[in-house]
């Protein structure tokens, strides 16, 4: 069995993220369940469970600047940015779906719950495939592609293991996937 990867390369990040968007009905709700994975860091099971009225404000008919949730595998509170692309995504499933506040955002299509584990993980390996990236790519991937993009813009790998939960260091880099390339690419970059 392989290990989930992130997806490494900007161009194959592009094809994967936009890969739903000229598919319909569902691709606009498929589209954002990568973008949202990709720019949270959220596990596909907090995600999921997700419901309108964490990411939108009904009172004020406006998008909320932050998510806040108490995730369910630490029990711990996270409070997470919303940027303009996972935005841009809400926004464009949420004018397709016209939803009350405490309709789940990934709404199954045979009911009032949100699509399961299952469900989630063949819409992201039915883009994996279609995109041809040949890496484990499964549902965990979108968090790992977080942080391994994250590492590679220069962000601190401890700000990483807290925004992961990680309990060690260890945990965090060998979270991030670094292979042989990226540890050539710093011998290569760092003449001194």
């Amino acid at each position: 069995m392989s290990t989930t990867q992130p997806i490494r390369t900007s161009e194959d990040l592009l094809k994967f993220k936009n890969y739903y968007s000229c598919i319909t009905p569902l691709g606009e709700r498929n589209r954002l369940l990568i973008i949202m994975g990709l720019n949270t860091a959220l596990r596909i099971s907090d995600i999921l469970h997700m419901r309108w009225n964490v990411v939108y404000n009904f009172t004020t008919s406006k998008f909320r600047s932050h998510i806040e949730i108490v995730e369910q595998k630490t029990g711990k509170r996270s409070m997470i940015a919303l940027n303009d692309t996972l935005r841009e995504a809400l926004e464009c499933w949420f004018s397709v779906k016209s939803p009350a506040s405490a309709d789940y955002i990934f709404e199954s299509t045979r009911g009032k719950n949100p699509i399961d584990r299952h469900q989630a993980y063949r819409v992201i390996r039915k883009a994996a495939v279609q995109c041809d990236l040949s890496e484990h790519i499964s549902c965990h991937s979108l968090r790992k592609t977080f942080g391994y993009h994250a590492w590679k813009n220069g962000i601190a790998p401890a700000s990483l293991m807290d925004i992961f939960n990680h309990s060690s260091y260890r945990i965090t880099m060998r979270y991030l996937c670094i292979n042989q390339d990226d540890r050539d690419a710093v011998f290569t970059n760092i003449q001194l």
